[in-house]
């Protein structure tokens, strides 16, 4: 076959492929000229998630009518004066984005210059450009992108649902709004009101602050400490969160280069590498950085989307980043999240039967125990601890007058002790083998976490959060392949939750899903209201589930398997509403656990693949002994 020259439509298709993806990259090209053009306001309106109707509207410069002709034509710019590549100040500059949307859809573009008496306005569709019209638009340019993918109809199989593709443009304009906080952006998507963020005022790193809180929310903003570093020419502010405050996935770390959003490898394993142990290797840290360098220090024309750059100190970059977010950590080693704190004590406050000081006796805050002589000088090393065990839940206290040297506000609790030195077994004397299986019958409970099973030839030890956390994801994956609806626990006060939008975008499409499983939530305001819980995870901490959630849910956005979604929802709720480990658990209890276990699929690991219980064989425990 004899080589020929491609046509000029199809070089552009080709070339559209590389920077036209999804609805998401249309916004993200197009809102990016507005900024270029200098606006201050910025609306952005979808339809059925972009895929039929994408409108970015600015209040920006405008063009004039030479221009606006020139710019649908392939690698046209006015962001490249001086021809070079190593010297970029915009955040476009290929002149690829417009040629390359109007060779896909159906593209209009009108567009105003401040001094000029009338606008103009082009259209352009499958590459083909047509009529050249004045328009009386207002100052601006305003872009409609129609029918998306209509001139290649094979990329239509790849689009996402409705909602997947509203939270990519939502994800999008949340990353490009943290970097330009002096500009307002408005997300409409099937006439609602998505996205609401107006342009703040003062010094750019406090506006970034500010916008940061709007964005990821009010409680990253209270649980992250200040980025504020500076090397040899690199500089790097934003926000980093609080080891204990973190998230499940990567999502929520926005990274900036010179205001461009990028998912650079080198700065994100900088990041995980500032928080090597601190942070669990399956957990995340939210965080909003901006990496100032001089351009000509730089390469962000590595790949289409922009979203790789190549530095050329990187040592010096990695060091920056790392020495810096440790410095910060260090520095707040001293805090800890805030839902944290408050998780922990509603736990403990709701489940351990801890006693507020205003609700004793101003004579009897000294002590929670009831100790002897012998025993007062036993406690000597545990006195004012705090406990964190849920063993003691139900015991009343005893109140005592101490002659030790008084220590205000604080308490000793004598079922430490037990907790710490003891192992509790209520087997009662007499034992129904009928119903006995593979895993025996629990003998005891030890640290609240382990349950001690005798199997006729072997001794079993089982870890019961693990083991419950496999039951209760069986029972979810179950009934969402079988279309069944659990049962549900109504909340007496639904429970109110701050999300960031991406967080939110993603949750809102499977709320119907959810509901299924007895997770009843609903959009209220720029925040979502958790009305029933399933009857299986009722003791669960809602706000945390649904948190990490939303993020498996963001994460996931990028799969449309149906299984996939089911493990990983059905997963991450059965995490949180597992039995965890602290907790103390009768002899009924645990019977009852281990006989779950035999009848459940895949009981042997745990969702994460850890093992729910070891196994020793009778000849095993003889040859540890010598026997």
């Amino acid at each position: 076959m004899s080589i020929r020259v491609l046509p000029s439509n199809l070089v552009n298709q080709i070339a559209a492929g590389e920077v036209i993806e999804r609805p998401a990259s249309v916004i993200k090209e197009l809102v990016e000229n507005a900024l270029d053009a200098g606006a201050s306001r910025i609306d952005i309106t979808l339809k059925q998630g972009g895929k039929t109707l994408i409108v970015v509207e600015d209040n920006g410069s405008g063009m004039t009518k030479e221009d606006l002709i020139l710019s649908v034509e392939r690698h046209a710019t006015s962001k490249l004066p001086s021809d070079d590549l190593f010297n970029i100040n915009f955040l476009g500059f290929r002149g690829e984005a417009l040629a390359s949307i109007a060779s896909v859809a159906k593209l209009k573009i009108s567009t105003k210059r401040k001094d000029d008496k009338q606008g103009w306005e082009i259209e352009v569709k499958g590459g083909t450009r047509e009529t050249l019209r004045p328009t009386s638009k207002p100052n601006g340019t305003r872009i409609e992108v129609r029918d998306l993918f209509y001139a290649t109809p094979a990329r239509l199989k790849f689009m996402k649902s409705d909602t997947q593709e509203t939270g990519a443009c939502a994800d999008i304009i949340s990353r490009i709004a943290l970097a330009n906080p002096n500009v307002s952006f408005f997300l409409y998507a099937d006439d609602k009101k998505k996205i609401s963020l107006f342009a703040s005022t003062g010094d750019l790193f406090n506006s970034r602050l500010q916008r940061s809180s709007e964005v990821m929310g009010k409680e990253f903003s209270e649980n992250s400490l200040e980025i504020n570093a500076s090397r040899e020419g690199i500089s790097l502010t934003g926000l980093v969160s609080l080891p204990t405050y973190n998230k499940a996935n990567s999502l929520s770390q926005y990274l900036f280069v010179n205001n461009r959003p990028v998912r650079d490898k080198l700065l994100l394993g900088a990041l995980k590498g500032a928080y090597a142990g601190v942070l669990e290797n399956s957990r995340y840290p939210a965080c909003v950085l901006f990496l100032e360098v001089d351009p000509m220090f730089v390469d962000v024309n590595v790949h289409p989307t922009k979203a790789e750059v190549r530095f050329f100190d990187q040592q010096g970059v990695r060091s920056l980043i790392v020495g810096a977010v440790r410095k910060a950590l260090l520095d707040g080693d001293k805090q800890s999240s805030t839902s944290s704190i408050k998780g922990f004590l509603d736990t403990i406050s709701s489940n351990v039967g801890i006693f507020h000081e205003e609700n004793i006796a101003p004579s009897s805050r000294e002590f929670l125990i009831e100790p002897t002589e012998q025993n007062s000088r036993y406690l000597g090393d545990y006195v004012n601890q705090v406990p964190h065990t849920t063993s003691f839940a139900k015991k009343t206290p005893f109140t005592y007058q101490s002659s030790m040297p008084r220590s205000s506000g604080h308490t000793s609790i004598l079922p430490e002790l037990e907790r710490k030195f003891s192992v509790k077994n209520e087997a009662p004397n007499e034992i129904d083998d009928t119903n006995i299986g593979p895993l025996g019958v629990a003998k005891a409970q030890f640290h609240n976490t382990y349950i001690l099973s005798q199997a006729e030839d072997s001794l079993i030890l089982i870890d019961q959060h693990a083991a419950h956390e496999r039951i209760v994801l069986e029972r979810f994956k179950k009934a969402m392949f079988e279309e069944q609806k659990l049962p549900s626990q109504i909340l007496l006060l639904p429970e109110i939750i701050d999300l960031s939008i991406t967080q939110k975008a993603a949750l809102l499409g499977e709320f119907e899903s959810l509901s299924k499983l007895g997770l009843v939530i609903e959009e209220f305001g720029s925040s979502v209201s958790v009305k029933e819980v399933p009857a299986l995870i009722k003791d669960a901490n809602i706000k945390k589930m649904i948190i990490d959630l939303a993020d498996e849910l963001t994460e996931l956005g990028a799969t449309s398997v149906l299984e996939d979604k089911i493990n990983h929802i059905a997963s991450t709720i059965a995490c949180h509403g597992s039995v965890r480990a602290g907790r103390s658990l009768n002899y009924q209890e645990m019977n009852h656990l281990l006989r779950e276990m035999e009848r459940t699929p895949h009981s042997a690991q745990c969702n994460h693949g850890r093992p729910t219980y070891v196994k020793l064989n009778l000849e095993d425990l003889e040859r540890l002994f010598h026997r």
